[in-house]
C-alpha cells in the first residue's frame, strides 16, 4: 500500500488541469476552467476543474472528485495505480509498503500525546504560577492573553508534564517516541526536552499537534528548540502556520515568509494572514516545493541585517528553482516584522509589500549601494553573487529578464552572462578572492582524495574541528550556524557535512547525518566518528575555529586589496589604502585572540 502522506503529497503536487486537459478541451474561466463533460458526453461547458481546490465537477450530471477519482472513473484504474500515474507525471518518489496496514495510523498515538501536552503547556501559561515569568516575557512583547490563546501558545516548567501525562495514560515510551522526554548519549535516564520554554505547537495541515518549538525564558541555550523528527513531525518538511494561512494564501494568491514564530503570530494579529515560517532552519527543497503548491507568489520579509539577507537569498533560490516569483521587502533600519507590524499595522505592511521589489533587483541595489560596480575587480565579484540567482531560476522568461537586468547594471555583454550561466564550473562564489588558473591537464572525473591527501588551504584543520564538535556536541549546532554557514568552507567533504548537521534534529542518530552523503564525505565522517580523544574546552575550541576561519577571510581580503592597489587611481589609492589598514588591525586583533597551538 502507499502510504497516507505520499498520497497527501501528491495529491498537492498534481497539476489535474494538466491531467484532464489531455483529453478535454478546457478553457480559462476566470479561476477555474471549463469544458465539455467527459462523463456524460456533454457538448457544452458545464464540466469546471479548479486548480485551487484541485477537485473536478460537472453541473449537468453531478460527477465530481479529484485527480485520482476522474482516472479511476474515467480509465478503470485502481486507486494504486491511480496514485503511482500521478506520483509519476509529478515527479514525487513514493514509497509502498509491502503489507496494508492493521489497525489506526501509528501516528495518532504521537498526535494524541502531542495534544494533551499542548493542553497541560496551555494551561500552565494561562493559570500556573510558575508561567509567570513566561507571561511577563510576552507582556514586554505585546502579546495579551487572548493572543496566545489563539495560537495556542504554553509553558513547559522544568517538571509536570511526566506526571501529568501518566496521570492520563501515557507512559514513558510514547513521550519519547514524540520528542517530549530526551536521553542523552550513554545514558538511559529520560528528561524533559523542553523545560522553561515559551511553547509554540506546530499543527500539520489538518490541525494536528505534530511537534512544538520552544523559546528559552531566561539563560540558556539553544534560543529556539524544536521537537525532534518522529514519524508525525519532519521538520523539512513542514511550516508553521500553514494550517492557518493556506486558505488565505490561495485566495490572495501571494505568501509571505517570514523568519520566526513571533513574526508570524505579529502579522496574523495585523490581519495580513497569508503568512508562514520554516521551523528554525533554511528553506528546504521541500518545503519550498510545498510553498509554490498554494501560490507562486511569494514576498520574503526577513530581517534586514546580514544574516537576515543572506536567509533571504538563500530562501529565494531555492523558491526560484520551483517556478516561484519571489520579491523581497525591506523594512526600515532597525526592524524586524514583529516590531514593523505593532508600529505600522497592516496599512504599512501592505505598504510595504507594495513596494516590494524582485530579488535580483534587491541585489543589484545592494551591490550598487555598496560601491560593487565601481572597480573592474570588485565587478567581477559582484556578477559572482548574482550569477546562483539566475542559475537557479527555472522559468525561462524570468531568467531571460534577469539576464537582461543583470547586463544593464554590470555592463557585461549578455552572452557572456548567459555562457557563465550556463557553465557548470563556473560558480566562483564562496572560493578565495585569487585563486591560480586551472591546469589544463584533464584527468578523469574521481571523488575527493582521502582527508590524509587532501590540499592544504588556509583553515582547513578549522573547519575539520568546528564540524568534529558539531558531531559531538550537538547542543552547539544551532549556536554555531548562527555564526557560519556552508559558504566559508573550502574543502566540499566538511562543508557536505556541515550542511546535513544544520539540516537534521540534533537528536538525530548518525545514520541520518551519513544518509546522502558522498562516499568522500561519509569516510571524512567515519574517520572523525572513530577519532580517539575528547575536546577538553569545546566553547574555546569552537570560539577559535570561527576566530581562524574569519582571519582566513580577512588575509584573503588583504590580498585582494593589494592587488586593486597596484591599478588603482589616485583618486582610489587613499581609500584602499585605509581599508587595508583597517582591515590589517582586525586581522593583528583575531590573531591575538585565538589560543596559541
Amino acid at each position: 500500500m502507499i502510504p497516507d502522506e505520499d498520497v497527501e503529497r501528491v495529491r498537492e503536487a498534481a497539476d489535474i488541469v494538466g491531467i484532464i486537459g489531455e483529453t478535454v478541451q478546457l478553457k480559462r474561466a476566470g479561476g477555474t476552467f471549463r469544458g465539455p463533460c467527459p462523463f456524460h458526453q456533454g457538448k457544452n461547458p458545464n464540466f469546471s476543474v479548479d486548480p485551487k481546490r484541485r477537485i473536478y465537477h460537472c453541473f449537468k450530471c453531478g460527477e465530481s472528485g479529484d485527480v485520482f477519482t476522474y482516472l479511476r472513473k474515467r480509465y478503470g484504474m485502481d486507486w494504486p495505480s491511480s496514485v503511482r500515474h500521478v506520483a509519476e507525471r509529478s515527479g514525487i518518489a513514493i514509497r509502498e509498503v509491502s503489507a496494508r496496514r492493521e489497525g489506526p495510523d501509528p501516528r495518532e498515538a504521537l498526535w494524541e500525546v502531542n495534544g494533551a501536552a499542548e493542553e497541560w503547556f496551555r494551561r500552565t501559561l494561562r493559570d500556573d504560577p510558575a508561567g509567570a515569568p513566561a507571561r511577563e516575557y510576552l507582556g514586554q512583547r505585546d502579546v495579551t492573553p487572548e493572543i496566545a490563546e489563539r495560537f495556542g501558545l504554553g509553558f513547559a516548567t522544568r517538571d509536570g508534564l511526566r506526571a501529568h501525562l501518566a496521570t492520563l495514560g501515557f507512559d514513558d515510551a510514547r513521550l519519547l517516541d514524540a520528542g517530549l522526554l530526551g536521553k542523552r548519549e550513554g545514558s538511559d535516564a529520560l528528561h524533559p526536552r523542553f523545560r522553561n520554554r515559551l511553547m509554540f505547537p506546530i499543527y500539520d495541515t489538518s490541525g494536528r499537534v505534530a511537534g512544538f518549538g520552544g523559546r528559552v525564558i531566561g539563560a540558556g541555550e539553544p534560543k529556539y528548540l524544536n521537537s525532534p523528527e518522529t514519524i508525525a513531525f519532519t521538520k523539512g518538511r513542514m511550516l508553521y502556520g500553514l494550517n492557518w494561512s493556506r486558505n488565505a494564501i490561495r485566495k490572495a494568491d501571494r505568501v509571505l515568509l517570514v523568519e520566526g514564530y513571533f513574526d508570524l503570530v505579529r502579522l496574523v494579529v495585523a490581519g495580513v494572514e497569508e503568512v508562514i515560517a520554516p521551523l528554525g532552519t533554511a528553506l528546504t527543497t521541500e518545503q519550498a516545493a510545498l510553498i509554490v503548491r498554494h501560490s507562486k507568489n511569494a514576498f520574503l520579509v526577513y530581517d534586514s541585517d546580514k544574516a537576515g539577507l543572506k536567509a533571504t537569498f538563500r530562501a529565494a533560490d531555492e523558491l526560484l528553482q520551483h517556478g516561484a516569483s519571489v520579491r523581497v521587502v525591506t523594512l526600515p533600519p532597525g526592524e524586524d516584522p514583529d516590531t514593523f507590524a505593532r508600529k505600522a499595522g497592516r496599512e504599512g505592511i501592505e505598504r510595504h509589500l507594495a513596494s516590494a521589489v524582485d530579488v535580483i533587483e534587491r541585489k543589484i541595489q545592494l551591490l550598487e549601494r555598496g560601491g560593487w560596480f565601481a572597480d573592474l575587480h570588485k565587478r567581477r565579484q559582484a556578477i559572482d553573487h548574482l550569477l546562483p540567482t539566475i542559475r537557479a531560476t527555472s522559468d525561462p522568461v524570468t531568467r531571460d529578464m534577469y539576464l537582461g537586468r543583470v547586463s544593464e547594471a554590470t555592463g557585461v555583454d549578455r552572452q557572456v552572462l548567459t555562457s557563465e550561466v550556463e557553465s557548470p564550473t563556473s560558480d566562483r562564489v564562496g572560493a578565495p578572492p585569487a585563486q591560480a588558473p586551472p591546469t589544463r591537464q584533464k584527468r578523469p572525473e574521481r571523488e575527493p582524495a582521502p582527508v590524509a591527501k587532501a590540499r592544504r588551504v588556509a583553515g582547513t584543520a578549522a573547519e575539520r574541528e568546528l564540524v568534529r564538535v558539531m558531531l559531538t556536541s550537538r547542543a552547539l549546532i544551532e549556536r554555531i550556524i548562527e555564526r557560519i554557514g556552508p559558504g566559508e568552507f573550502r574543502d566540499e567533504r566538511y562543508r557536505e557535512i556541515f550542511e546535513k548537521l544544520a539540516e537534521v534534529s540534533p537528536d538525530a542518530v548518525i545514520g541520518d547525518v551519513a544518509a546522502g552523503l558522498t562516499n568522500a564525505s561519509a569516510s571524512v565522517l567515519e574517520t572523525l566518528l572513530e577519532e580517539q580523544g575528547a575536546i577538553i574546552d569545546v566553547e574555546r575550541t569552537v570560539t577559535d575555529c570561527l576566530a581562524k576561519l574569519e582571519l582566513r577571510r580577512r588575509k584573503e581580503l588583504n590580498a585582494q586589496l593589494q592587488r586593486d592597489l597596484m591599478v588603482a587611481t589616485p583618486a582610489e589609492t587613499d581609500r584602499l589604502i585605509a581599508e587595508k589598514q583597517a582591515n590589517a588591525e582586525e586581522i593583528r586583533r583575531l590573531s591575538e585572540s585565538i589560543t596559541p597551538a
